[in-house]
């Protein structure tokens, strides 16, 4: 009997799921540059947008890829059919040594625009407040959904990234947008749009300084370097970190939207820091490239881009956790990526390569460097497995931490006042 009726509690408890509302009968056009359109409906805010059509293979965690910075001017398509599912959850947590102040990777919505093939208009999950187009009218997105996704996934797989426009309402009527008015958002320097302003610190009672040269921080990189205890301290993408270097025990370099090639500033400074300081720094995606850069490899734009939680890495050398030979599933969302070239510059080597298109996934310093550096395409903080990356996280505290015992110990050795031997057994 309790079998029987156990039948009807997922019944039950789908009809428990929050609604929506139904979703207005706006219509709603995606315009590529190459010529090609998909009509469908508006959801979110009922306006038009430009942008750069980009797509991920992500299977959940919509919430959290919107939110990310670097998907910052771009207009997103999710090639999992239906998105939305389980709502959108409170973005607000503790600043403390656990968290950062949001639950998701930022405090709004990133992504320029959004597109799905089907939107759920009812969404279950315990920490749901809204639903996916409620998050979006409130933050001012477009979104379009009852397109053939499948279809234009295709076509951005084979001529690459294309620039867009979502024409909704009234502008459906209107004829396609011509080649010269579409916005190119790689032609601005997002990185200066995104960064902070001014610094802050987080977690200031850690035992370990770490400096965050922010191009566009994912909230849960800086989450993982407090959870690690470090106090960390976020600067602009642009500051002159060599002035203040000392103070700290380690570099971060975080991910960002955009061409690295706005960043040059950031790198040569960098070049500064590599060639002059013996700290270890660590950098994930843009700041990867930036890393790269410093060392004197070109960065390049790639046909379409690596964006999903499921793109696998060959390690090539082996530190930390992270060992030679073994293949990582990755999550990624970037556009561009360093030039492999032979050979490499003096004091570097290859850390990664993708098993998909033999892509640079990361660089490191050799033994012989006498170097700490390390720079990863992907996201470790992403935590997308019991086996993934997320250990370089630890890694990098790890040696930052040895790094600072082994000059408190060089410290004491100097300073330390000289006192007479006594011999064992002595009398006082």
């Amino acid at each position: 009997m309790f079998f029987r009726n156990a039948l009807f509690i997922p019944r039950f408890s789908r009809g428990l799921a929050s609604h929506s509302g139904p979703l207005a009968a706006i219509p709603a056009t995606l315009h590529l540059k190459t010529g090609q359109s998909f009509i469908g409906r508006s959801f979110g805010a009922p306006k038009s947008i430009y942008g750069e059509t980009v797509f991920s293979t992500s299977i959940t965690s919509y919430t959290e890829s919107m939110t990310d910075p670097s998907y910052r001017g771009q207009i997103l398509v999710f090639t999992t059919p239906l998105i939305g599912n389980y709502g959108v959850p409170l973005n607000q947590a503790p600043i403390d040594s656990q968290d950062v102040g949001v639950v998701l990777e930022s405090q709004r919505i990133q992504c320029a625009a959004v597109i799905v093939a089907d939107v759920a208009e009812k969404f279950s999950h315990h920490t749901a407040v809204e639903s996916l187009a409620a998050w979006c009218r409130r933050h001012d997105i477009p979104g379009i959904t009852g397109v053939d996704t499948r279809a234009i996934t295709r076509l951005l797989r084979d001529q690459g990234t294309t620039l867009g426009r979502i024409a909704v309402g009234d502008d459906v009527l209107a004829p396609p947008p011509q080649a010269e008015e579409y916005w190119d958002p790689s032609k601005e320097n997002l990185v200066d749009q995104i960064s902070t302003k001014e610094p802050y610190q987080l977690n200031s009672n850690g035992s370990i300084k770490i400096a965050v040269l922010d191009f566009g921080a994912k909230a849960n990189i800086l989450r993982s370097l407090v959870r690690r205890d470090a106090a960390v301290t976020v600067l602009p993408w642009n500051y002159d970190f060599n002035s203040i270097r000392d103070q700290f025990d380690g570099l971060f370099l975080t991910n960002g939207p955009g061409d690295p090639g706005h960043c040059m500033e950031a790198a040569l400074k960098l070049r500064k820091t590599l060639a002059e300081w013996d700290r270890p720094v660590f950098g994930i995606c843009m700041g990867h490239q930036i890393i790269g850069m410093a060392a004197g490899l070109d960065a390049y734009r790639m046909t379409f881009g690596n964006r999903g939680h499921n793109q696998p890495v060959l390690a090539l050398a082996s530190a930390g956790s992270i060992t030679a030979g073994r293949v990582y599933v990755t999550s990624q969302n970037h556009q561009y990526a360093l030039q492999l070239q032979d050979p490499f510059p003096h004091g570097w080597e290859p850390f990664f390569i993708n098993c998909n298109d033999s892509s640079v996934e990361g660089i490191k310093s050799t033994i012989d460097s006498g170097k700490k550096v390390w720079g990863v395409q992907f996201h470790p903080e992403s935590a997308g497995g019991p086996l993934d990356t997320i250990e370089m996280f630890t890694d990098f505290i790890s040696e930052c931490r040895s790094h600072k015992e082994s000059i408190s110990g060089r410290v004491s050795t100097t300073v330390a006042p000289t006192r007479p031997r006594v011999a064992v057994g002595a009398g006082a």
